[in-house]
């Protein structure tokens, strides 16, 4: 059977649509309103940059622009309709989802387990069961009340002090969860008194949790390979990913198709027919100037993105200063359908400063698409917190 061919326009418009960013949203960005745009997205990454907002607030807000950070400590903290754990990175996710990470619990015990067998110290096995005793018995806690925080030189998480390292295992292994958080500082608590019972009580095989992740990666992406399915959740492996994909397409669940890349070569990937009718039907972009997030989801396999949108991003925070390209942190703005470049801003004190924008190459930075930046700039200012934009005299660099 021929594979149809989505062409660029129509590939950027339903993949922006199926991460929220090709129509306005209007809700209030609280309660029922914020998990919904938490489910349709799948998840939401959590980052303790704050040069002028926290990625999970910035992504979510650029959905709903009513949104404010309370809303989401709320979903997890009062609502529990959301919970804390790791996708590709720490993320916040919706509660329904909790069954289906069990096979990341197990998988992730194991690896863990596996690579702290080539190091064993003396005595992890009591570090965990006291942990463990401490909070059943004491209440949530956060790092700071076992262990003394990383040690000097650290290189990752297994080289902190023994205490902190097991409170993270067991989170991760989930047995404990993240109740809460005071600041950006995470406590943790038994799992049995911070995620429902109706949930905790549910259980699924191997089999229906790759079956489910696969399903919901597809539509939340729209089309994809077997390997970007795989690593939109992390839970399925690569293989198990290729086997899904070649059963549900000897089933007829999914088809093939030949998607357009901005550089109008073709990428062969799976979708489903309800994604292309979609797409033959989807309305004009907003013409919004948007500020992302540089965790933003659909910016987050940067691979994709510049294939997709032709747009190569990197975060340059571990670049040394004298060979940054851009800057420290910069963000990717969006108008419509395209990327149309990078942005340097942070909050100094009660200011939100630009420091500057450089434009993709080709693009014109006319009056109207200036007044679009600089209101963009004046709402994210309330979501900062902040009283004004004030702009470097140079802000408007050559293009990229």
């Amino acid at each position: 059977m021929t594979r149809p061919v989505l062409d660029n326009t129509r590939a950027r418009r339903l993949f922006l649509d199926r991460h929220l960013l090709l129509r306005p949203g209007t809700g209030p960005g609280r309660g029922a309103d914020l998990d919904g745009v938490l489910d349709a997205l799948g998840f939401v990454q959590v980052d303790s940059v704050n040069t002028l907002a926290r990625a999970h607030d910035l992504i979510l807000w650029s959905r709903r622009g009513q949104y404010r950070p309370r809303a989401l400590e709320d979903l997890v903290a009062r609502h529990r309709t959301a919970f804390e754990h790791w996708t590709h990175d720490a993320s916040v996710i919706p509660m329904a989802f909790y069954p289906m990470w069990r096979l990341k619990f197990a998988r992730d015990s194991a690896r863990m387990e596996a690579r702290w067998s080539e190091a064993r110290r003396p005595g992890w096995t009591q570090e965990l069961d006291q942990i463990l005793r401490h909070v059943a018995d004491r209440g949530a806690l956060c790092s700071r009340d076992v262990g003394e925080g990383e040690t000097r030189g650290s290189t990752g998480w297994w080289d902190w002090h023994p205490s902190k390292t097991a409170l993270e295992f067991l989170w991760r292994s989930g047995k404990l969860a993240i109740c809460h958080r005071q600041g950006f500082r995470k406590y943790y608590d038994l799992a049995e008194r911070v995620i429902p019972s109706q949930l905790r009580g549910v259980t699924l095989s191997r089999d229906e949790t790759v079956e489910w992740a696969m399903a919901a990666a597809l539509e939340r992406l729209g089309f994809a390979t077997s390997g970007e399915l795989a690593a939109f959740f992390e839970i399925v492996t690569r293989e198990e990913a290729k086997v899904w994909c070649a059963e549900a397409l000897a089933a007829g669940r999914i088809r093939e198709a030949e998607i357009e890349m901005a550089d109008g070569a073709r990428r062969r990937s799976f979708t489903t027919e309800a994604a292309l009718d979609q797409a033959a039907d989807l309305p004009e972009p907003s013409g919004r100037v948007r500020l992302l997030s540089p965790f933003d989801p659909a910016l987050r396999d940067r691979a994709r993105a510049e294939r997709l949108f032709g747009f190569h991003y990197r975060i340059e925070i571990f670049v040394p200063e004298a060979k940054r390209r851009y800057g420290y942190y910069v963000f990717p703005v969006m108008q419509g359908d395209r990327l149309i470049g990078r942005l340097e801003a942070k909050r100094v004190g009660e200011v939100l400063e630009l420091r500057a924008v450089w434009p993709e190459a080709g693009l014109r930075m006319g009056r109207a698409r200036i007044a679009g930046l600089m209101a963009e700039l004046n709402r994210v200012r309330h979501l900062a917190g902040l009283s004004e934009v004030v702009c470097a005299e140079d802000w408007l660099r050559p293009a990229a």
